[in-house]
């Protein structure tokens, strides 16, 4: 049974999307009122925040500028429980990039985005994260928080929160808006549009709370909401075509949001959560845990400048068989002929030497990584793609001993002998097929 795969939280796309700027603020005082589709309530007097100054009225809004970029990456231990038992832990990493296109007179942002999500393994240095599925999304969203996105896009996830009010909010308030989760069923049970789950959230401004490792005062938000929705039976019910279809969905979230007041954007968040699917046929899915996540600024890598820059430290360091070129994803350093030990994925210390003088360049950029494996079309399928993974892997690896990134940075993907930059029918050929592409990711 594969029902499990149904719910695989991308947790980020809740709050820290979408744009650098994130939320932008200012600080105001006066009457407190309720927005379009929010419901304020006032707090009780005489409250002061954490930092001991007198309250502050803060107003709350996404402010969006056009071409900003953002990356943003979370992570999600989670444990799914299938019929009372414990099916599988996962560790599951989200990664968002995003662009922002356009901004009309109203503030509304029109956001593209990549959503990915990968579970990890691991290996002898930690967490490896395998490059996973690809989700594209685009959408418009208003300085409040709403979204205004089409039903072919299954990303975000969870829309409409944080959704704000329209005036200013002083520590110790309250407020509730209406929001959904939109949830890819396509393959579980064939349902070919976001499957949507609505609910009331209930927000607080918790206030200022300063933060020693940052050395830094954020604005603290709490989110919580509950769900409960019961389906439709659905029509292939009705004809005896019975799916395993979910009949009720149930469960909460309980959410922190860390809100940068200098940046006017997010810096980080944390959730608890639990979400229990109970099928027509009688099956229960649970799904419990916890989730953080962290937005990070990014500068695009791939330019004329930047590759001419790395072929020359290349060629002054004598590294031999490297090409750099721009690709989709970025700016990629290919090795080539990479030499692993025989029927292996180890490394031969040449090509870690190699790799040493390549991390040198890497360390100079914060980009997320993409390491992406290829070979010969020697074999069988099967088997050249387990290799061009493992060798994508054994790479990532070493780069992780040489501390160029966090684990969490490094991605791998196995392309087995589908992308050839030469004939096989040459053994020069192949020699340029066998290689490792080490790319600095512009999204």
């Amino acid at each position: 049974m594969k029902l499990f795969r149904l719910y695989k939280r991308t947790l980020s796309s809740i709050v820290l999307f979408c744009g650098i700027a994130g939320f932008g603020f200012s600080e105001a005082s006066g009457k407190v009122s309720s927005a379009s589709g929010t419901n304020l309530t006032q707090k009780k007097s005489g409250q002061n925040d954490k930092s001991g100054q007198a309250d502050e009225a803060v107003l709350f809004r996404f402010k969006f500028k056009k071409d900003d970029q953002s990356r943003v990456l979370s992570t999600v231990e989670e444990n799914v429980y299938v019929n009372g038992r414990l099916n599988h832990k996962a560790t599951i990493l989200n990664r968002i990039s995003s662009v922002v296109t356009d901004v009309n007179k109203a503030g509304d942002g029109k956001c593209e985005a990549v959503f990915m999500t990968s579970e990890s393994s691991t290996g002898s240095y930690g967490k490896n994260y395998v490059w996973g599925q690809e989700y594209d999304s685009i959408f418009t969203r208003s300085p409040l928080g709403k979204y205004d996105i089409d039903d072919i896009y299954f990303m975000p996830t969870v829309r409409d929160v944080p959704l704000f009010p329209e005036n200013a909010v002083k520590p110790g308030e309250t407020w509730s808006s209406e929001g959904h989760e939109a949830h890819d069923m396509r393959i579980t049970f064939g349902i070919d549009k976001p499957f949507k789950v609505p609910f009331n959230a209930e927000y607080k401004y918790a206030g200022k709370e300063y933060d020693a490792e940052q050395d830094k005062t954020f604005h603290l938000i709490e989110v919580k909401y509950n769900l409960y929705f019961e389906s439709p039976v659905p029509s292939t019910a009705l004809s005896g075509e019975d799916l395993n279809y979910p009949a009720v969905t149930m469960g909460h979230s309980s959410q922190k949001i860390w809100w940068d007041n200098e940046k006017g954007m997010i810096d980080h968040y944390s959730e608890d959560f639990r979400i229990v699917i109970e099928t027509f046929y009688g099956d229960t899915l649970s799904f419990t845990g916890t989730a953080h996540a962290e937005v990070q600024e990014f500068t695009r890598v791939s330019t004329e400048e930047n590759i001419r820059k790395i072929k020359d430290f290349v060629g002054d360091s004598g590294i031999q068989d490297i090409d750099v070129k721009k690709s989709d994803k970025g700016l990629t350093i290919s090795i080539e002929n990479i030499q692993f030990e025989p029927d292996s994925s180890r490394l031969m210390e040449s090509e870690k030497k190699k790799l040493r003088k390549i991390a040198e360049i890497l360390k100079q950029f914060d980009n997320d990584l993409l390491i992406t494996g290829h070979c010969a079309d020697r074999g069988t399928k099967k088997n050249q793609m387990k290799i061009s993974e493992d060798r994508a892997v054994s790479v990532a690896e070493f780069l992780s001993e040489l501390d160029v990134r966090n684990p969490n940075c490094i991605f791998t993907l196995g392309k087995g002998a589908t992308e050839p930059v030469d004939s096989n029918l040459s053994e020069q050929g192949r020699k340029r097929n066998r290689r490792v592409e080490i790319t600095l990711m512009d999204k």
